[in-house]
């Protein structure tokens, strides 16, 4: 088994400097497929470089099945790394790229023969085994970098941004064969991405991070849906959720989210919680997906007491969605996510209804949300 285990994990360069990694605490299962994202500068790439024993750990441990590995060569790690760049040999074939690793541990030549071309095959590569890498494509590249990798028959892959030298068309193929890869061969496996596309498609869970430090660590669903702060709100979602400041304040028997333009009727679950945790009368950000949004006349009628009037600025077709971008209020503006066959002038007056069921609060100060959805 390989369950990977990081305990209090820090990483500081220098004895004054700011650490790049702080606090890290995660514990993967295994034969996960882990996916670290976050901006860059984040710490991402460090955490998964001190996995791999190319960065040292400067306090905590991480443990590899039960093993601690601080110390440990990289060698000794049972380990394999795929890297941005790919790191082929250019001298060397396709066939001598993937054997290299297994020949410098002097394994037979049968027993190598035999690996390679399994990996090749697996791969789809087969017929690409005496080329050079300047022969093939950058895709083509991505997998001989997979194959010398597999063929190691390692505990765990660690992943350093492998899709991102690649075109978009390219990007989308190879995600489809790195999860049919994942799941035919069971390997721990921790991704590195900035790419929170690539995130959600791939990941059983997803550690977020910001600062040197996880802001969330959940599902994709989970990420999306019950995002732990702003910051996750905001960084998870194309186009990215809709934050509104304001108040909760009473209103006879309700409780309304109150601006200086608008207020928006709180359905009594969230009304309850919010009671609870004593945000009556005090500043909350109130953040809602584009989709949660509508200018459907129907929906009006849903939520009448729940709608945003706004003015019509510019709209994105993105073939079977239309992202409008509306004025709401001294600058604040707000995305919704349309049908594509409607259209609007510049400047007209749209009316948006609000599904305040999807709707989470947030602290004003802090970020963190306040009630669960």
């Amino acid at each position: 088994m390989a369950r990977i285990l990081f305990n209090q994990v820090c990483k500081q360069y220098e004895k004054d400097s700011q650490q790049v990694v702080k606090d890290f605490n995660l514990e993967i299962a295994d034969k996960e497929f882990m996916v670290f994202v976050g901006p860059s500068g984040c710490g991402k790439s460090t955490t998964l470089r001190m996995v791999a024993g190319l960065e040292d750990i400067s306090r905590g441990e991480i443990y590899i099945d039960q093993v601690l590995i601080n110390d440990l060569p990289p060698k000794d790690r049972d380990i394999a790394m795929v890297f941005q760049n790919y790191a082929l040999y250019p001298n060397m074939s396709v066939y001598e790229n993937i054997a290299f690793g297994l020949r410098l541990r002097k394994l037979p030549k049968h027993e190598i023969d035999l690996s390679v071309k399994r990996a090749a095959r697996v791969l789809e590569i087969e017929p690409f085994l005496e080329r050079k890498p300047k022969q093939l494509s950058g895709g083509q590249r991505q997998r001989v970098a997979l194959g010398r990798a597999i063929v190691r028959n390692p505990q765990v892959f660690l992943m350093d941004e492998p899709l991102s030298n690649l075109d978009a068309k390219l990007r989308v193929q190879m995600r489809t064969e790195l999860i049919r890869l994942h799941k035919q061969l069971g390997v721990t496996t921790i991704y590195v991405t900035h790419d929170q596309t690539e995130a959600m498609t791939m990941g059983n869970r997803i550690v977020i991070m910001k600062d040197g430090l996880i802001q969330q660590v959940d599902t994709p669903e989970g990420i999306y849906n019950n995002p732990a702060n702003t910051f996750v709100a905001s960084f998870i979602g194309s186009p990215p959720m809709n934050f509104i400041d304001g108040k909760v304040l009473e209103n006879g028997p309700r409780l309304e989210f109150h601006t200086n333009r608008f207020s928006l009727e709180i359905p009594d679950g969230k009304a309850h919680d919010l009671r609870k945790v004593n945000m009556v009368g005090r500043p909350v950000t109130l953040g809602i997906r584009p989709e949660n949004l509508n200018v459907d006349t129907i929906t009006f009628e849903a939520f009448p007491n729940s709608v945003i009037p706004g003015i019509y600025k510019l709209s994105e077709l993105m073939g079977a969605d239309r992202f409008l971008y509306l004025d709401i209020a001294s600058g604040a503006q707000l995305i919704v996510r349309t049908n594509p066959r409607n259209c609007w002038d510049e400047d007209e007056k749209l009316t948006v209804a609000v599904d305040m069921h999807k709707a989470l609060f947030f602290d004003r100060q802090s970020g963190v949300r306040l009630i669960e959805p």
